[in-house]
């Protein structure tokens, strides 16, 4: 089967074309645009599927990634996934961010717990706790900055993530192992969890561990007419 990855929960626009049953990439395209998901995606899945050879009629199914991340971003990724499949009519699925950034740490750290998480700012990070074998042992879950500390009790963790800087924060270096600080994971990976079956839900919904930053301001709301 050959499935479509996507990745826009971050400042980066991403596709992979992935063979699944060979588990291996065909072909990428990458952009670190920071803003403007929406006006790149399909020129970026474009330039993936040329680079593999490949057009949609071959997509046997498509992967994106659902945050937690840029409220924005996820949005896009979720509706292009969910539109292509469902033009395709073939099976989209969802698959968190923090599970990608585990999942890239633990090639290096085998057989490691794994704590993944992302800077939230406002002294909040997103988190998920893996065992040793791979599986979720908390999260994804939303958790204050002066609480961060507390991840690092119990058996020694490797921490990965854009947050990883933020829970090892005046530690003793002794108790954990440092994984890298990015936002996301390579693309690849989010193809690779997709291959394995290891998604977060099917069809893909948008993660949000909190509301968004803008609301409606009550001071310019009209009043309602009566009928």
């Amino acid at each position: 089967m050959i499935l479509l990855a996507i990745d826009t929960a971050s400042s980066l626009c991403a596709a992979c074309v992935f063979d699944a049953a060979a588990g291996r990439e065909l072909g990428r395209a990458v952009e670190d645009i920071g803003k403007g998901h929406a006006e790149r995606l399909m020129d970026v899945i474009a330039e993936a599927l040329a680079a593999a050879g490949k057009i949609h009629a071959d997509l046997g199914a498509v992967a994106v990634s659902i945050g937690p991340g840029s409220f924005t971003g996820i949005r896009v990724g979720v509706a292009a996934a969910r539109g292509l499949a469902l033009g395709l009519r073939v099976p989209a699925h969802g698959i968190t961010t923090l599970s990608a950034i585990a999942e890239e740490a633990r090639d290096t750290f085998p057989g490691c717990r794994i704590v993944a998480s992302i800077d939230a700012k406002r002294d909040e990070i997103y988190v998920e706790d893996h065992a040793a074998d791979g599986s979720i042992t908390h999260g994804p879950s939303i958790v204050p900055v002066d609480q961060a500390s507390a991840l690092l009790d119990g058996e020694r963790p490797v921490l990965a993530g854009s947050g990883a800087a933020v829970i090892a924060a005046g530690a003793d270096p002794a108790r954990y192992e440092l994984a890298g600080g990015a936002a996301t994971a390579d693309i690849a990976v989010y193809a690779r969890l997709a291959a394995a079956g290891r998604t977060f839900n099917s069809p893909p919904k948008p993660l949000y561990l909190r509301g968004p930053d803008a609301r409606p301001q009550d001071g310019f709301a009209l009043p309602r007419r009566a009928t």
